[in-house]
């Protein structure tokens, strides 16, 4: 049975120790040493920095990390999540500001170097929203669409569910059930004589197409509105889910080019911003909503392969039949002021080295889940790491806390700095750490570069599981999933930094999915009552995302292990080749990766002789050598970016792990060749995508090896 929380020791007034999860007593002792040899040096040596206690060695390194994990805090989560979530926080209204302030003030209470980035952005809002339904019976209903808690004691108001940058307008139609709206099932339809020209749609949101995607098909197929649904129902409380229905991401008025406050901003009738935004209307309506609608349309059977999938039975009616929708979007375009906070802890060996840990900021309602379970342990890693600052420790690298707004319209916040920075990021950001939504529910998911998977692991087996007892997330994660994903979707901020900056990624979170998703009972209530009562869940994330930080900051070599990419690329090259079915040849391709697989052997073997040496700061030969091969170790992703980019999906330039354009794609890789398959091109277009991956993959080798031809 889970501990109630109790109270821990605090030194100035911080919890060093997590309530569960004790440090053995010797490295508590020693923490509570440390700390206070550091204080007393700082009393009587104010101006001077406190001597290091953690001068490099295998040691000191094991003790760092220990360290690190004991001084842990449930309690410590717990309350950052509470005062994060005390009201809604929509990104550009006033409640934001004060999460802003909120987040900022800490990180500046720690004595950490905080400042802000600001950006301007157009933001959309709701102002007016309706949908009736007229039944065949002549019956009318308008539905309701607040979802906000009764017991709600927030004084902010919770937005209306709606969809931003969703067309403002009217639609009136019969309705057409349309499954998850994809090409497959608007064919599946064509099959049984049914068309939604001049139809509104009814979608159940699937796991294969966002809104945005499913809203663009529904204009090209003629329907003149979508209602989307989704099945989880808002954990059985009624809630609807909002979003936004924006191709691309970023700013839309400055596409391709930082929101500078005061920068070029394109007029909402360019071509470059209107191709942004849907020409039809959507709105979100809740799954009680829609069995109303469903259970009222006349029509053809669903096709076979719906039935009996999700609440679909088998005698589901698809339309058009006598039911009528009337539906109603008002809103408005705003010029909006975002606020991304970075936090700079300055590297002491190599200053001009990046490592980036990020969490947006900015939530559709309450944020609990998304995202601010991820912005407190964020505020918790911060914590964690001024303990160990004021104790002497100093990461050998530059690590950069990063708190992103306006992530909900589109990852405003991170792919407007990507976009100011990107020059810098190529020439230094050793990585990119991303956690949204930390906590969902139970089992750790991830996705990752594969040049990152065995420091993933590495880190998972010196955490302590959160819901087994004497066990590692490294052993659980075996057990239960024991898959990294790789990062070819576009649903959080590290796009900007691996899709079109080329910097390899993490993404992690606790439980796949969570059904108060985007709605009004994302609440502090629902963590605490169902997805981690006593924030375990959260102190283990946290202490993830913080060790790998610092394995990528304090590791003399930067451990990338290239032979896992080339497996990778090895294993894609294979369902590829199965996939053509000998079409098309692979060959060129199948040579850049031999390649590429000898070159990662080469340098793993010259990294491996390098570590066995001494290490010591004052051996300039050796330092330089290091220093050589890190510059190579860091710059293989940028390879794998294209400047053309993805056809149709031009901003995206990762030609191995960027997102395909068409949504039949049947690859989660190669996206310009998985497009060119699916659109059924010439044998000709898809030589020439498998020509750009193969270049791709020659430029990595060449950055691996080092020097010029």
């Amino acid at each position: 049975m889970s501990q109630p929380l109790t109270t821990r020791p605090t030194v100035a007034g911080i919890s060093i120790f997590p309530f569960r999860h004790q440090p053995p007593p010797l490295c508590a002792f020693l923490f509570i040493i440390i700390l206070f040899v550091a204080t007393f040096y700082t009393l009587h040596h104010p101006n001077a920095t406190p001597p290091s206690l953690f001068s490099r060695n295998p040691h000191n390194d094991l003790r760092l990390r220990r360290l690190f994990l004991s001084s842990a805090s449930n309690a410590t989560i717990s309350s950052y999540l509470r005062e994060l979530t005390r009201h809604p926080h929509l990104a550009g209204t006033k409640p934001s500001l004060d999460t802003l302030h909120y987040v900022l003030n800490h990180f500046q209470s720690l004595g950490l170097d905080a400042h802000v980035a600001d950006y301007e952005a157009l933001l959309s809002y709701p102002t007016h929203i309706s949908v009736t339904a007229r039944f065949s019976n002549t019956t009318t209903m308008e539905f309701d669409l607040n979802d906000v808690p009764g017991d709600s004691s927030s004084s902010s108001p919770v937005v209306r569910p709606y969809h931003a940058y969703s067309p403002s307008g009217s639609a009136q139609g019969n309705v057409v059930f349309v499954n998850h709206g994809e090409e497959r099932d608007y064919r599946a339809l064509d099959s049984i004589g049914v068309s939604v020209k001049g139809c509104v749609v009814l979608v159940r949101k699937g796991e294969n197409l966002g809104r945005g995607g499913i809203v663009k098909i529904a204009e090209t197929k003629g329907a003149l509105g979508v209602l989307i649904y989704a099945e989880n129902d808002g954990g059985g409380f009624g809630g609807i889910e909002r979003g936004t229905v924006m191709r691309g991401i970023g700013d839309p008025v400055s596409p391709g080019w930082p929101g500078v406050v005061g920068g070029e901003k394109l007029s909402l009738d360019d071509d470059l911003v209107t191709r942004r935004f849907p020409k039809i209307l959507s709105l979100p309506l809740s799954l009680r909503n829609a069995e109303i609608v469903l259970a009222s349309l006349g029509g053809a059977r669903a096709p076979v392969e719906w039935r009996n999938s999700g609440r679909v039975g088998s005698g589901q009616r698809v339309g058009p039949g006598r039911t009528v929708v009337n539906m109603t979007f008002q809103g408005e375009m705003k010029m909006k002021i975002i606020h991304n906070v970075v936090v700079t802890i300055r590297g002491s060996e190599e200053a001009d080295r990046y490592v980036i840990l990020g969490n947006h900021r900015d939530a559709w309602t309450y944020g609990a889940v998304d995202p601010n379970s991820g912005t407190s342990a964020l505020l918790d890693i911060s914590r964690r790491f001024a303990l160990l600052l004021k104790s002497g420790w100093r990461p050998r690298r530059t690590i950069l806390l990063c708190s992103w707004d306006a992530e909900e319209f589109g990852m405003i916040g991170s792919t407007e700095w990507v976009e100011e920075n990107v020059l810098n990021l190529g020439a230094s950001a050793v990585a990119y750490l991303n956690v949204d939504c930390a906590v969902q529910g139970s089992g750790f998911f991830a996705g990752a570069s594969p040049q990152l998977d065995g420091l993933l692991v590495e880190a998972l087996k010196l955490v302590q599981d959160p819901d087994a007892v004497g066990l590692t997330v490294e052993e659980t994660f075996k057990s239960q999933i024991n898959i990294i994903q790789r990062l070819s979707r576009v649903d959080s901020d590290f796009s900007g930094f691996l899709h079109h900056a080329g910097i390899p990624s993490i993404d992690m979170y606790y439980g796949a999915d969570y059904p108060v998703y985007h709605t009004a009972f994302d609440s502090y209530d629902w963590m605490i009552h169902n997805a981690d009562p006593l924030f375990h869940r959260h102190v283990a994330m946290s202490g993830i995302w913080g060790l790998i930080g610092i394995l990528l900051a304090d590791e003399p070599l930067i451990p990338f292990d290239y032979t896992s990419y080339a497996q990778e690329l090895q294993a894609h090259r294979d369902t590829l080749s199965k996939l053509l079915k000998g079409k098309v040849s692979v060959d060129p391709l199948s040579m850049a990766i031999q390649e590429f697989s000898l070159v990662a052997k080469e340098v793993a073997d010259e990294a491996k002789k390098l570590k066995e040496k001494s290490y010591s700061k004052d051996d300039v030969a050796a330092a330089a050598k290091r220093r050589e091969l890190n510059d190579r170790l860091m710059l293989v992703e940028r390879g794998f970016l294209d400047a053309e980019g993805i056809k149709g999906k031009e901003w995206f330039k990762h030609l191995v792990y960027g997102p395909a354009a068409e949504p039949e794609s049947k690859l989660g890789f190669f996206p310009g060749i998985a497009d060119a398959i699916a659109i059924d091109a010439p044998e000709g277009v898809i030589e020439h995508e498998i020509w750009r991956v193969t270049r791709a993959i020659q430029r990595a080798s060449k950055a691996l090896k080092g020097g010029f031809t």
